[in-house]
């Protein structure tokens, strides 16, 4: 399993991003996905996760703000981010579990098996 997130960068407070995760190795559908983040001096925080029936739920930091959600057929997880505050500002990553859970999680993180290596995002 191989996740690769895409799509970070600098942008302005207020700005918008979107980010994107391609996965290979194992087919999304059957799998809880979702985008965390560290920020610096922080531990990893869940921000958005996708389950495998399309409920999804949402860091209350970020509620209102992101959207996640996937391409199923293209197998790529996505996570809009509008609104963006310099608090924002971290490296995201993408996860994601096979599960027979009927909901996905946003802690602990260690629930989650497959990682990508993270997108820079920041925000001034």
């Amino acid at each position: 399993v191989q996740l690769v997130e895409s799509g970070g960068g600098s942008v302005e407070r207020g700005g918008s991003l979107r980010l994107s995760c391609a996965a290979s190795g194992h087919t999304f559908g059957r799998f809880c996905k979702a985008w965390f983040r560290q920020r610096p001096g922080r531990a990893r925080e869940g921000v958005a996760c996708i389950d495998r029936f399309g409920g999804f739920y949402y860091a209350d930091s970020v509620k209102g703000r992101f959207t996640i959600s996937s391409d199923k057929a293209r197998n790529i997880l996505y996570l809009q981010m509008n609104s963006l505050k310099p608090e924002d500002t971290a490296l995201y990553y993408c996860a994601s579990v096979s599960t027979s859970a009927t909901r996905c999680l946003l802690q602990p993180s260690s629930w989650y098996e497959d990682w990508g290596r993270g997108t820079q995002v920041t925000v001034s």
